[in-house]
């Protein structure tokens, strides 16, 4: 390109040289050399003025064929060479967003694109289905005009940096129920994205009748299992004392298990929790004195830092929550270990920590500790006894308190659970 361009300014630079020398020499020859050299400069100035206003036409014509003489066939071939760069790269925009488009057009999750104002800019066959919209007439409508669920609206004016996950029923059909979900992107563009989850609410319901119907059919034989093992009398029968231990011992890890199945459908089920007023001083020294009797003396247990703070919500689900972190810490932490209980003041409002001097827990254990039946060891569970549903249960009690569950934990020194209560759970005594 750069030889190119050298040789084209040489060769119009040679020409004029000729031009302005041959002149030269005729205003010599003839004595008019003044007159000469100016008809020459000023046929010089026309020719190019001319070139000037025929490469303007062609490109105000948007014409390809521009002018292809004297120095500015330079200009026109630079311009020419930029034109069909520039259409191939619009070219390819082009193929990329009407590939983009035929992706999001055919994506089974409603999408619609939305400006800063809320109004419709674009919008897929899914999102017309769900919402029943009309991909050419709503265009440039506000969105809170085509749907009126008082939720939405609701929804749509918040903050955008609080705005979560929306369930509502569809607009067209009360039986399906929609997930709205917002992203922003670009300067002032928005994309709702609408995802149907019936199915995966009917799949989630089906799941939890499953278990609780299991469970409750469970309670019973284990309950006849049970009472027929209580009524075997070990002195009659002393060569069978380690079995009949093992099936006791069995049978009532079965019950605990189906105990917190029953609680952990419950929970799923459960809506705003009892508003009981928890003395967390009292809370506190009840844990302690029960951790105590189920260590045995095995461990050092006591209430550290306790601040003069109530908590309110469900007294029974928040001390079943309480007391599966503490037994945690007493199964999990070897004897002579340390467990101090915390109630004190927290950023966001008031936290209640267990931290004990166990083994720890591996940090790559850490995100799915509240799964149900997750172990981080599966033979240490079973030595302690416990059914692997104990922080499941903590979890499900904190959501439903608008509460979550901290871990920390390093191997070989410890760990800490924190339950952070937000601030209109608490109260000062």
């Amino acid at each position: 390109m750069s030889g190119w361009l050298q040789r084209s300014w040489r060769a119009s630079l040679l020409r004029i040289a000729l031009i302005i020398g041959l002149t030269v020499a005729i205003g010599l020859a003839t004595g008019l050399l003044a007159w000469m050299l100016a008809l020459c400069f000023a046929a010089i100035a026309g020719f190019h003025l001319w070139q000037l206003f025929a490469l303007q036409r062609a490109l105000l014509q948007k014409r390809r064929e521009l002018p292809d003489f004297g120095p500015w066939r330079i200009v026109a071939e630079l311009i020419r060479r930029r034109s069909d760069r520039d259409r191939d790269v619009r070219r390819r925009l082009l193929d990329a967003l009407q590939a983009f488009r035929s992706a999001a057009a055919a994506l089974p999750d409603g999408t619609v694109v939305l400006d800063a104002q809320g109004n419709i800019q674009w919008l897929n066959a899914a999102a017309a289905r769900l919402l029943g919209l009309n991909p050419r007439l709503d265009q440039g409508t506000p969105i809170e005009h085509l749907v009126r669920h008082p939720r939405v609206i609701e929804w749509l004016a918040g903050d955008p940096q609080e705005r979560a996950l929306l369930d509502v029923p569809a607009p067209i059909d009360e039986k399906l129920r929609l997930s709205f979900r917002m992203i922003s992107y670009g300067s002032d563009l928005r994309l709702l994205v609408v995802r149907d989850i019936s199915q995966l609410l009917h799949l989630e319901q089906v799941r939890r009748d499953f278990v609780a119907n299991v469970s409750h059919e469970l309670r019973t034989p284990l309950t006849v299992l049970a009472g027929y093992l209580d009524a075997v009398e070990v002195e009659e029968l002393p060569e069978w004392e380690p079995v009949l231990g093992d099936m006791r011992g069995q049978c009532q890890r079965m019950r605990h298990i189906v105990e917190d199945l029953l609680t952990l459908s419950r929970l799923d089920v459960q809506g705003a929790p009892a508003a009981d007023v928890l003395p967390m001083d009292a809370i506190l020294e009840e844990l302690a004195r029960d951790a105590r009797a189920l260590s045995r003396e095995q461990h050092q247990i006591q209430v550290g830092q306790c601040e003069a703070l109530s908590l309110v919500g469900s007294a029974q689900d928040l001390r079943s929550a309480f007391s599966n972190l503490v037994t945690n810490a007493v199964r999990y932490t070897p004897p002579g270990g340390e467990i101090t209980l915390h109630w004190q003041r927290h950023p966001e409002g008031a936290a209640f920590a267990v931290v004990d001097t166990g083994p720890g827990i591996p940090e790559q254990h850490l995100p799915r500790l509240t799964e149900r039946f997750y172990r981080v060891s599966t033979s240490r569970s079973r030595e302690s006894g416990g059914t692997g549903l104990g922080l499941a249960i903590v979890k499900h009690v904190l959501m439903i308190h608008q509460a979550r569950l901290e871990v920390q934990s390093e191997v070989g020194v410890g760990s800490t659970f924190r339950c952070v209560f937000p601030e209109g759970r608490v109260e000062a005594e």
